[in-house]
């Protein structure tokens, strides 16, 4: 990676500082300032209805509100959106779109748990991704390019470093990590990737999303959504996610660390014959 070309939008301040006591086996004590990473709960309001309240790190909420609604199957084009609006102070985001109340109603009734952190339902049956198109992409990345652009996503993380307490996770191509987002919540990182793409209209077909969170049907089905054929993480994969990688057609990479990694899915997508 360039270290003069910086992804866009690298996170915002996102920490407060604590004063906290530290404590070893022998009972002495330590008083210490610490960095810990700020939680806080936003609503999610579609056409004034609430729908959802995710609690997280609270930056990119435009993202965050696009990418859920629109990994959910409320929206299904970036048209469909009439405005958002975001009450910052009240925690508070309604994002306005086009469509009917009875879709709004029928995906309401179709809500399932979820295994997420910080995130209660899903607005889908797991086995509505199997209707999806599988992706289709004609990406070849070496191991090498794999594991350079995870070591590119650990040294962006920031915030991690201070306070040990987001996820973190980017869209990249082959040479450079193209756009970074982290937060509490893994589900969280991701959709904030799926909104700004669902937004602006990124190519992704020669694109793969690396996170540090497990590897869920949740987080799968987003990926395949917005037609990300390659999708990483320092973790491992659930059988779920397995599954729904073999049938939407999605390379799909675990552990991701100490200069190696598992395929669990498309290994025609690793290039082994190439250097880099």
């Amino acid at each position: 990676m360039n270290l003069g070309e910086e992804p866009e939008n690298l996170p915002v301040e996102q920490v407060a500082s604590v004063r906290a006591g530290i404590y070893d086996r022998s009972g002495k004590r330590l008083e210490q300032d610490q960095l810990v990473i700020r939680e806080r709960p936003v609503t999610l309001y579609l056409n004034g209805r609430e729908m959802v309240t995710l609690l997280c790190s609270g930056h990119h909420l435009d993202e965050l509100a696009a990418g859920f609604f629109y990994a959910e199957g409320f929206l299904r084009s970036p048209e469909d959106i009439l405005g958002i609006d975001i009450d910052d102070e009240a925690g508070a985001v309604n994002l306005s779109a086009r469509g009917d109340s009875s879709m709004t109603e029928g995906l309401w009734q179709k809500r399932t748990i979820s295994s997420g952190c910080a995130k209660g339902s899903l607005f889908y049956f797991s086995l509505d991704a199997l209707l999806s198109k599988p992706v289709k992409s004609d990406i070849r990345i070496t191991p090498g390019r794999i594991l350079d652009r995870v070591e590119d996503l650990n040294r962006l993380s920031e915030t991690y470093r201070r306070t040990h307490g987001v996820h973190n996770t980017a869209l990249a191509d082959l040479d450079r990590v193209v756009l970074f987002r982290d937060d509490i919540g893994r589900h969280n990182a991701v959709d904030m990737i799926v909104g700004h793409v669902f937004l602006h209209g990124i190519p992704l077909r020669d694109k793969m999303l690396i996170t540090t969170g497990r590897l869920t049907s949740e987080m799968l089905i987003k990926a395949a959504k917005v037609s990300i054929p390659v999708v990483v993480s320092r973790n491992t994969a659930t059988s779920l996610a397995i599954e729904l990688a073999v049938s939407l057609g999605v390379t799909l990479i675990g552990y991701a660390r100490a200069g190696k990694f598992t395929v669990y899915n498309g290994q025609e997508r690793i290039d082994v014959g190439l250097s880099g």
